[in-house]
């Protein structure tokens, strides 16, 4: 039986020492440097380890999986009063982006606590969450409290790169560990925007833009730098590679983006209908203010070129040049982004997906989300939660193979002036403790009452 003292008091089902261990752990996460430099340059077990032998300790059975050596995932699930009912899996990945040491004013890996605030490479992006979803966990195995629904919880290798060695190898090679999961929730929601004296947002993400990372080849004639070449390859790529980076998109309004643009337009004192005939979306967001970042990125695909190779020698014209490129569709916009590409690369210039991921939308209209929603304005009356969609993905992509629909929900209330996106993969990444309080308790009363 659960200890009736802390059920739906203001620290819900948590005593305090989830509230101590929610720190230690992110900051126990921080010091374990799981760099990931892409190529499969990373370790993730002692990590892994480090979460294994602490849900093990709450009563649960984490299993260690690998695909390769050392990038280790776990995966354990907390059983639910209710074997009716669907199951919920809540995921993290364990692995970071890399960090200079230089650039930072602290040991990006030292998980320093220093003024009510934790330092380090991790610290938004995702080890806060990753020892969030610990320390409820672990409170509930304290007090004897249960959830309705089974929880599937799994900590991921490689998010920051491919994925194949984390969320795409558990989804292709064991799905029977998701068994019964519909729904999913994750990072990158539920923090903090302020966008304007005493106003704060939380954003819940409901969508995602797809992957489309791509190889541009440009193919041509080979020969001595100093004579005309009207077949260079680094010529025809360069004329591609400018044609993409120039061009505008069209825009296109998904279900997800339409509703954050329209109750961002209500906080406003706007009424606004975005699938109204010669609806001008340029106008609403220039009365949007800060919250217009909410939706900007997300209202039409994108192209980016990111990376060039070509050549050995100065005066040798290359027969071939290649580009990369960082592509990112809308659900449903997957056929025009490759009809697109295919005019904008022209004849003598190839294309092909390097990383290819579907874009996801989520509903906003029913009891998940409201769910969500309310477990935040429980604890902060005066914010105001809205739907958006991500400009970039996450593990969800992988995990929407086997039929399971993800939220961004990674609760952190912050204070004016932190800008939470600028520290993702950023320098001195860092968050506040009261933040991390915040957060468990209201991922404890949503994952009970999901």
């Amino acid at each position: 039986m659960a200890d009736m003292r802390w059920v739906d008091g203001e620290n819900g089902t948590l005593d305090a020492a989830a509230f101590e261990e929610v720190v230690a752990f992110t900051s126990d996460l921080i010091r374990i440097d799981t760099g990931n430099r892409g190529g499969g340059d990373c370790r993730e077990r002692p990590a892994a380890e480090y979460v294994a032998e602490r849900l093990a300790a709450a009563g649960t059975e984490p299993a260690l999986l690998e695909r390769t050596p050392g990038r280790t995932n776990v995966v354990a699930r907390v059983e639910g009063t209710d074997p009716t009912a669907p199951a919920l899996l809540v995921h993290g990945h364990l692995d970071v982006v890399p960090a200079e040491a230089a650039d930072w004013s602290v040991d990006p890996f030292s998980g320093e606590v220093r003024d009510g605030v934790v330092w380090g490479r991790g610290a938004v992006d995702m080890k806060n969450m990753d020892a969030m979803v610990l320390a409820v966990v672990r409170a509930w195995a304290r007090l004897g409290v249960r959830p309705r629904r089974d929880i599937v919880i799994a900590y991921t290798a490689d998010e920051e790169d491919s994925a194949v060695d984390g969320s795409g190898f558990l989804a292709d090679q064991h799905p029977h560990l998701f068994e019964g999961c519909t729904e999913g929730i994750s990072e990158s929601g539920a923090f903090t925007l302020h966008t304007g004296p005493g106003r704060s947002l939380y954003p819940i993400a409901a969508g995602e833009r797809g992957t489309a990372w791509l190889k541009l080849t440009a193919h041509g004639t080979t020969g001595h730098g100093s004579k005309p070449n009207r077949a260079n390859a680094v010529t025809r790529l360069a004329a591609a590679v400018a044609r993409i980076g120039e061009h505008e998109w069209p825009v296109r309004l998904t279900g997800t983006v339409a509703a954050c643009i329209t109750e961002l337009a209500s906080l406003q004192g706007l009424s606004v209908d975005p699938r109204a005939p010669g609806f001008d979306l340029d106008a609403v967001l220039g009365k949007l203010g800060p919250a217009a970042l909410l939706v900007e990125a997300t209202v039409r695909n994108s192209a980016n070129p990111t990376m060039l190779e070509a050549g050995y020698k100065l005066n040798v014209v290359p027969g071939r040049a290649t580009a990369y490129i960082d592509g990112r569709t809308l659900p449903g916009g997957e056929a025009e982004f490759a009809a697109t590409l295919d005019v904008l690369t022209g004849p003598h210039v190839d294309w092909e997906f390097r990383h290819r991921e579907v874009a996801l939308e989520a509903p906003v209209d029913g009891r998940t989300y409201g769910i969500l929603r309310e477990a935040v304005e429980h604890f902060d009356p005066d914010g105001h939660v809205v739907p958006f969609c991500m400009a970039g993905g996450t593990d969800a992509k992988q995990f929407s193979r086997l039929g399971i629909t993800g939220y961004g929900f990674s609760p952190l209330k912050l204070p004016p002036g932190f800008d939470y996106w600028a520290l993702f993969h950023g320098v001195d990444e860092r968050v506040p403790v009261d933040a991390l309080h915040f957060g468990v308790r209201v991922l404890d009363r949503a994952l009970r009452t999901l």
